[in-house]
């Protein structure tokens, strides 16, 4: 099937390799930063969230405002406000992005940063209210009688909305998280589940899991995974690339305080990432952990190095795995953009549309033996 290509802005410069300058909103710069994904051929662009970052909501809709083509993928963390009231601010933003909106729904993986917003339920409880949370929200978009509903974390009586998403029947839910319990809410409610940029062995680990709980609730689950790719004329230009940005962020790192967050995260995700930065620098060839390593498994931190034939052909060992959909940043975020537009993503189309075509060839060619 076709890939998927999705980018990530905020509202503002930032990254391991750059340290914030000016205001926490920047328009010019969300502007600017949209229409280059749009120009450069990204399928989708996130919004990520956190405790102190600017609203992710409005960032999408004056993003949206400022691009014609180019679809969103809003962080939303469940439990700040309620479902209903949600179900209807995700509906209408999905009617002003003419069907652009999906929402990637984090249930958060550090105690610290769930705190700062007054949350103090546990791993697993945050976990538990996200299911209950997702269920409220499909009720909401899809049943046209108003319902009652009582719950472990919530209690409504006759919740209804006026509005219901422009694309029917729901918002598309993207979802992660490698825990157990947040592989159950994955299995139950995500139409995308997403990966962090793990080793070839632990995606298709994770990818068999998934589907398997998706499979107990009669249910299929597409799958994306998140890389930094670094690219470069040559693969020697790519490494000296490397030891720069490794280099920035070791400094970057020093002038970032615990208090901020600076610390290992607590989630199973960053220990899966820490597990194969443990196995050296490079893992399967091209994925370069060092940054994962230096930043404590914090975010999708692990990157595909080489020339732009090599990052695709080693994201093509993923699509084989069944992900269809890669989300890239990187470490220069505006400018990765505008290179990978240039340089990897039409290679990526590429070899993916040969693969699917050669897929298709071997199985006519299967059915006629069979036959």
């Amino acid at each position: 099937m076709p890939v998927q290509i999705i980018g990530m802005i905020q509202p503002h410069e930032v990254s391991e390799t750059i340290a914030r300058k000016g205001p926490a909103v920047d328009p010019a710069y969300v502007r600017a930063f949209a229409q280059a994904h749009e120009y450069a051929g990204f399928d989708r662009v996130l919004v990520p969230a956190s405790s102190t970052s600017p609203d992710t909501l409005l960032t999408v809709a004056y993003a949206a405002a400022a691009t014609q083509k180019v679809k969103f993928l809003l962080a939303h963390r469940p439990g700040f406000v309620a479902p209903t009231l949600a179900a209807r601010q995700l509906a209408t933003l999905d009617h002003y992005t003419n069907g652009r909106l999906a929402v990637h729904y984090i249930s958060g993986g550090s105690d610290v940063d769930q705190q700062r917003d007054g949350d103090f339920l546990s791993h697993d409880e945050r976990y538990a209210r996200t299911d209950e949370y997702l269920s409220i929200l499909r009720r909401v978009w899809t049943e046209t009688k108003p319902f009652d509903h009582e719950g472990t974390y919530y209690k409504l009586k006759g919740a209804a909305s006026e509005v219901k998403p422009l694309q029917q029947p729901i918002v598309p839910i993207f979802f992660g998280g490698a825990s157990e319990p947040a592989l159950q809410v994955a299995g139950k409610h995500a139409d995308v589940y997403a990966l962090w940029g793990e080793s070839l062995a632990q995606s298709e680990d994770l990818v068999r899991r998934v589907r398997a709980q998706a499979a107990a609730h009669g249910r299929e689950v597409e799958f994306s995974i998140s890389f930094r790719p670094i690219i470069a004329e040559t693969e020697e230009l790519a490494w000296e690339k490397a030891a720069r940005i490794l280099d920035a962020t070791k400094k970057q790192q020093v002038q970032i305080s615990h208090s901020r967050g600076a610390g290992p995260q607590q989630s199973e995700g960053a220990r899966r990432l820490l597990s194969d930065a443990a196995k050296g620098d490079i893992v399967d060839e091209r994925l370069w952990t060092a940054i994962a390593r230096e930043t404590g498994g914090r975010s999708n931190s692990t990157s595909l190095l080489g020339t732009p034939e090599q990052v695709a052909q080693a994201l093509l060992k993923y699509y084989d795995l069944g992900i269809t959909t890669f989300l890239l940043r990187g470490f220069d975020p505006l400018v990765d953009a505008i290179d990978y537009g240039r340089e990897l993503i039409p290679l990526i189309r590429e070899k993916v549309a040969q693969r699917d075509a050669l897929n298709a060839l071997n199985a006519s060619q299967s059915e006629r033996k069979a036959a």
